[in-house]
C-alpha cells in the first residue's frame, strides 16, 4: 500500500480529523517520512498538524514523553507514532483527562517497510467491532480467563472488577484512546497470573519466533524463560531494562483483525492477527490497570482456547457461537 494512503486511513477513516483540528503527531528521527505523509493528509482537509520529534532510544522509558504532559493536553488528538508504543505512561492518562483522544500507532517493522504501508491497516473498524463484541459483553462482570492451546499453553488470569476494552483503530469519543492494534483487552489483577504459556508467535519489537519457547509466570511475573536462541533473546530484551516490574503480566488480549497476520514484520499486526492472544508486560495504566514500569512488550501464541468462567468464547483460535445478547453501547 502507498505510504500516503497508509495516512490517510487514519486521518480520515480513524481519527475523523476535520477543518482546523489540532493534532500532535509524536514520533522521532526515523520516522520523518511518515510524518510527511500524515502532515499533508492533514492539510488535505484542513486539519492543523504539529509534529513533536523525540529521540527514539528515550521513548520506551516514557520520561521525554512525560515531559510533553502539559503540551498533548493542548490537542484535539494524539497519535503516537515513535518505534515505541507510550500509550501506557502517565502523560497520555493526563491527555486523555483533558479532553485530548490518543491514538497509539507504534511504527516499529522488522521487513523495512512504512506501517504506513502494510496492508491490515485496510481492516474496517466497523467490522472488528462485531468480530469482538460478543466476546467483549463476557469479558464484562467475569472473574477469570483460563487459556489453553494444543502445544501446552495452561494460563489463568484474574479479572475481577477489571473492564475489557476494544480498540479498532477508531476514535470517536473525547477522552478517550485507541490504538492501529485492532483487540480487545483487559488488564488481569496483577499478582494473580498463573501457568505455563507455550509461545509460538511473536516477541513484540523483537520478532517471531523460530521454534516455540516454554515460560513460567508464577503470581504475575515470569519466573522461567526456556534456554533457547528466541529464549535468550528475550532475557536479554527484558533484562535491558533494568526493572523487574516488566516481568508482569499487565495486558491480556485477543486479536480483531482478520486481514494481519503474525509474521513478524510488525509487531502491531502480530498482535492484531485474529486466531491469536496476546499477553502485555509491564506498564497497564491507560488500559485501566495498577501496574507502572519502564515500558511495555507483548508476546503473541496462536490458536487459544479462551475460556471466560465458564464459558467457551474461543476454541482453537475461532470465535464460537456466543448466546445472542442485546450489545448496548460500548
Amino acid at each position: 500500500m502507498n505510504i500516503n494512503e497508509g495516512a490517510r486511513i487514519v486521518v480520515e477513516d480513524w481519527l475523523h480529523l476535520t477543518k482546523d483540528n489540532l493534532v500532535y503527531f509524536v514520533t522521532d528521527e526515523t520516522k520523518l517520512k511518515e510524518a510527511d505523509a500524515f502532515s499533508k493528509a492533514c492539510d488535505h482537509i484542513g486539519a492543523n498538524c504539529k509534529v513533536v520529534q523525540l529521540k527514539s532510544h528515550e521513548i520506551q522509558n516514557g520520561k521525554s514523553i512525560d515531559a510533553l504532559k502539559w503540551e498533548m493536553a493542548k490537542a484535539d488528538a494524539i497519535v503516537g507514532a515513535t518505534n515505541y508504543s507510550f500509550i501506557t505512561t502517565d502523560a497520555v492518562n493526563y491527555a486523555l483527562s483533558r479532553g485530548a483522544q490518543f491514538l497509539s500507532m507504534p511504527m516499529s517493522t522488522n521487513n523495512g517497510e512504512s506501517l504506513f504501508e502494510q496492508e491490515f491497516l485496510k481492516m474496517d473498524p466497523d467490522e472488528a467491532t462485531m468480530l469482538g463484541m460478543p466476546m467483549f459483553w463476557e469479558l464484562r462482570d467475569a472473574k477469570t480467563i483460563h487459556v489453553t492451546t494444543k502445544r501446552g499453553t495452561d494460563l489463568t488470569f484474574d479479572i475481577t472488577d477489571r473492564f475489557p476494552g476494544i480498540f479498532h483503530g477508531s476514535l470517536w469519543e473525547v477522552g478517550k484512546c485507541s490504538s492501529s492494534s485492532f483487540e480487545i483487552y483487559i488488564p488481569p489483577v496483577e499478582y494473580h497470573t498463573n501457568g505455563t504459556l507455550i509461545l509460538d508467535g511473536s516477541m513484540g519489537y523483537i520478532g517471531i519466533v523460530d521454534k516455540p519457547v516454554e515460560i513460567k509466570i508464577e503470581n504475575g511475573y515470569i519466573t522461567y524463560i526456556e534456554d533457547t536462541e528466541d529464549g535468550r533473546k528475550l532475557k536479554e530484551y527484558l533484562e535491558s531494562f533494568d526493572d523487574l516490574e516488566m516481568y508482569c503480566a499487565a495486558e491480556f488480549g485477543i486479536g480483531l483483525n482478520t486481514i494481519s497476520k503474525c509474521r513478524g514484520a510488525s509487531y502491531i499486526e502480530d498482535e492484531s492477527a485474529f486466531g491469536t492472544f496476546h499477553i502485555g508486560f509491564g506498564r497497564n495504566l491507560a488500559l485501566g490497570g495498577n501496574h507502572n514500569a519502564r515500558g511495555h512488550f507483548d508476546l503473541v501464541t496462536h490458536n487459544p482456547t479462551i475460556i471466560v468462567d465458564d464459558k467457551v468464547i474461543m476454541k482453537d483460535g475461532h470465535a464460537k457461537a456466543i448466546q445472542p445478547i442485546e450489545w448496548g453501547v460500548l
